[in-house]
């Protein structure tokens, strides 16, 4: 019998790495970093649609590195 399992996991979780970097960059010089910031950047970073959506759908403010990673679903913080 062959066993046909993949070797990969299977999430239905985007990858947030693109994301993970972006907020790196962005937080590098500052502790706190507007929506609208966060968002212009995303899009100059050529984020893909279901992460910009994700920067996009935060409230307008100011965010620390943990909050925004926190409330878009990155790993960072």
């Amino acid at each position: 019998m062959i066993d046909v399992t993949d070797d990969a996991p299977v999430t239905d979780e985007p990858d947030t790495q693109a994301l993970d970097d972006l907020l790196d960059d962005i937080y590098r010089a500052q502790e706190r970093v507007t929506q609208a910031e966060i968002y212009r950047r995303a899009v100059a970073a050529e984020l893909p649609p279901d992460l910009l959506a994700r920067v996009d759908a935060l409230p307008e403010g100011e965010y620390s590195v943990d909050e925004a990673s926190d409330l878009l679903g990155g790993s960072i913080g």
